[in-house]
């Protein structure tokens, strides 16, 4: 049977039981690998999996880390779960009024969470990032920095950020780089209803 189109793997036994305590958040199937030992934060998933009766599957330790893509951090847990809030390029360029948030290269998990969080309560419509060369978004950090957002803002995933605000550029949108050393602040810009704003890499910038 095929795996759902938007299906991420989120790892660690606390970014693991936030997930599974927020009822937003729809979860596929929780993993643990057979070699944890019993306890009461392993006892808690497995409760909160049975409760929204979420799968639960056993692995060999091997196993647990191929699926969580991360063997030094996983602590034999990883859930699957599917983000609704993923959009396309296509489906944003239909829309005639946006402000976009493009992330140029942010390394820093933390960095990326609270990036999101903050987004989501700045009237930021969705959030660009580029796949390679950018934090992962399903870390958990990320996900702790960000307090949930990273499940609700929607999020635009691109192999080339320089293709896609290009893209945006030929349907309307202004595109504005942001930076320590500007002049004029975001309060003193006039914008068309097409707005991208592209924040760069803590060290390097835009």
């Amino acid at each position: 049977m095929a795996l759902p189109k938007n299906l991420i793997t989120i790892y660690g036994r606390n970014a693991v039981y936030e997930a599974l305590s927020d009822s937003n958040i729809k979860i596929y199937a929780l993993h643990l690998a057979t070699t944890n030992k019993a306890s009461p934060k392993i006892n808690s998933l497995t409760d909160l999996a049975n409760k929204r009766e979420v799968p639960i599957n056993y692995h060999s330790k091997e196993r647990l880390s191929f699926i969580s893509k991360n063997k030094k951090q996983d602590q034999g847990v990883a859930l699957d779960i599917i983000l609704e809030n993923l959009q396309s390029l296509q489906d944003l360029e239909k829309k005639q009024q946006y402000r976009v948030l493009a992330l140029d290269g942010i390394e820093n998990p933390q960095n990326l969470g609270m990036i999101i969080r903050s987004a989501a309560a700045g009237n930021i419509d969705a959030v660009l990032v580029q796949k390679k060369g950018t934090a992962s978004l399903v870390s958990p950090l990320t996900i702790k920095a960000s307090v949930g957002t990273l499940f609700k803002i929607p999020i635009i995933y691109t192999d080339s950020l320089f293709k896609s605000l290009g893209s945006l550029k030929e349907s309307g949108s202004d595109i504005v780089t942001l930076s320590l050393d500007a002049k004029a602040t975001l309060f003193d810009t006039k914008y068309s209803q097409k707005v991208v704003f592209v924040l760069g890499n803590e060290t390097r910038g835009v």
